[in-house]
């Protein structure tokens, strides 16, 4: 699978049945050869322009099955990882 593939792909979560959006980029621990975690755009934005930032990470082990249409997830709301894009940045 590509990750073209997976950024076509809708993330639902299980718990509540929302759709948490399109994966946008994955976390690779490159010393195991691995993914750590695909990472998704929180729909907190107006149009796309306005609004917060912040991506959500959602770890591999949270991953239940991945079909052809859909990605479905088991995270609960209390246990969400967000990332804000200015840290990203600083990071890099």
């Amino acid at each position: 699978m590509k990750i073209s593939d997976f950024q076509t792909k809708d993330v639902i979560n299980i718990v509540d049945g929302r759709k948490l959006g399109q994966v946008s980029d994955l976390e690779l621990d490159l010393r195991q050869g691995r993914i750590d975690s695909i990472v998704v755009p929180n729909n907190t934005k107006f149009f796309g322009l306005f609004g917060g930032g912040t991506d959500v990470i959602i770890p591999w082990r949270n991953i239940v099955k991945i079909g052809t249409d859909v990605v479905l997830v088991r995270i609960d709301e209390a246990a969400k990882v967000y990332r804000n894009e200015e840290d990203d940045v600083q990071a890099r």
